[in-house]
């Protein structure tokens, strides 16, 4: 939790609150990639 915490006050500080829908996107892919690779390998094949 340590490094939410550091990345809000970063993006407090520097405003730099575009970061905020990156990093949730990041996340939301991030994790349907480990929590369910072979129902979604499909979908990532077609894209590369």
């Amino acid at each position: 939790m340590s490094i939410v915490k550091e990345l809000w006050a970063f993006m407090r500080i520097r405003k730099k609150f575009w970061l905020l829908p990156v990093l949730i996107v990041t996340l939301i892919v991030g994790l349907t990639l480990v929590l369910a690779p072979s129902a979604i390998a499909p979908f990532i094949y077609a894209l590369f």
